[in-house]
């Protein structure tokens, strides 16, 4: 696979120090490709660290949301946002999680023309609040999340993911990021 990720030309470290090499042939292991995200931060690797360690935080942390709460909440924000890259990522990810492959589709689509409970939906239309105008938030939009059973901490985090992919959407985007090829055929 070619390295060049992104329309920059930023070539990575070389060589690369023992613990990134690692951590990307884990990712390699458990994931079957290195997510070109990762690739693309490879040329700074103080910007590497900080970006896989909020990314592990809040997605792979300890949380009242679900992984798959959480990678809904990515394909929002990144369909909201127009991000190609996370839409096509996260929206794998949501195919493969839910084991619904149209579920998946309609989320990067329309989230709302998919079939969701009432509590995700909730949480969904919370999210693409805080992404489309977080200044609007009132505490009435979080007592609305707190009917539905979410905590502060779960509120809060449910911000924190947002906030982290409307960073991640404009650097994808703008950098030209491309998807990884294989996130096209993952649970379809």
């Amino acid at each position: 696979m070619s390295t060049q990720v992104t329309k920059l030309h930023l070539p990575p470290v070389d060589p690369l120090p023992e613990r990134t090499a690692k951590y990307l042939a884990i990712c390699e292991e458990k994931l079957g490709l290195v997510p070109n995200v990762l690739r693309a931060y490879l040329f700074d690797l103080a910007k590497f660290d900080a970006f896989i360690a909020m990314y592990n935080d809040l997605m792979l942390g300890e949380s009242g949301l679900t992984k798959l709460d959480r990678e809904m909440i990515a394909v929002v924000v990144s369909s909201i946002n127009r991000c190609w890259y996370c839409q096509v990522a996260h929206g794998a990810a949501v195919r493969e999680l839910s084991a619904d492959p149209a579920l998946g589709e309609a989320m990067v689509m329309n989230y709302r023309a998919a079939p969701l409970d009432t509590r995700t939906r909730a949480m969904l239309d919370f999210a693409a609040l805080v992404a489309e105008a977080s200044a609007k938030v009132s505490e009435a939009d979080r007592d609305a999340l707190r009917r539905h059973g979410f905590s502060d901490r779960d509120i809060f985090d449910i911000i924190a993911v947002v906030g982290f992919f409307s960073m991640s959407n404009r650097v994808a985007s703008a950098t030209g990021m491309e998807p990884n090829p294989e996130y096209h055929a993952v649970a379809r």
